[in-house]
């Protein structure tokens, strides 16, 4: 789910040891449009999930100087570097334990018992296989079947999002670099 087509699989291979040398993961990677028209839209986190405006840009440098020492895509194309969201892309099987006790939206590749698409909260993990609760039931979704996960936008999801955004600032300020000051 980290990629999705042939190339995309070749271009994650390529730039995941570049992205990880400079401190992120990536997320998600796609590269869409045409021949003529053509964007490499790579979604990636660093440290504690985060990706601020500055290190999309380093990241960006990075990927940039590898993708022109090898040039991978045939013609123009556009890089875009981006932080997941909110409503982020669930890709790793690890993102199902993070985000357990959000809701989500899961398609799978291939249905089970007649269906594939599934709206609940995540319930965590089984081995490899996520648990989603959409409602009174839980149910079984294997991982290597799930084609696309994101998160779903709720009040709970904005709620845990504000309280990790206030530790950050909170350690930030307090950190070393910058150490935190007491009025008298």
């Amino acid at each position: 789910m980290r990629a999705k087509t042939a190339e995309d699989f070749r271009l994650l291979e390529l730039l995941d040891p570049a992205a990880r040398a400079a401190g992120f993961e990536i997320v998600r990677l796609r590269l869409m449009g045409g021949d003529r028209q053509r964007r490499l839209q790579v979604m990636a986190e660093g440290p504690g999930g985060t990706l601020g405006v500055d290190n999309c840009a380093r990241l960006s440098r990075a990927l940039s100087y590898v993708l022109d020492a090898v040039d991978p895509i045939r013609g123009g194309y556009l890089l875009e570097v981006s932080s997941p969201g909110v409503d982020r892309p669930l890709t790793r099987l690890e993102d199902f334990s993070a985000f357990a006790g959000l809701e989500a939206k899961i398609e799978l590749q291939r249905p089970i018992e007649g269906q594939k698409r599934f709206r609940g909260q995540i319930a965590g993990l089984d081995g490899d296989t996520v648990l989603l609760k959409p409602g009174p039931g839980l149910v079984r979704l294997p991982f290597v079947d799930i084609a696309e996960a994101k998160l779903v936008l709720t009040d709970a999801l904005l709620e845990r999002g504000a309280r990790e955004r206030a530790a950050r600032q909170a350690s930030s300020q307090a950190s070393p670099d910058n150490p935190a000051r007491t009025l008298h």
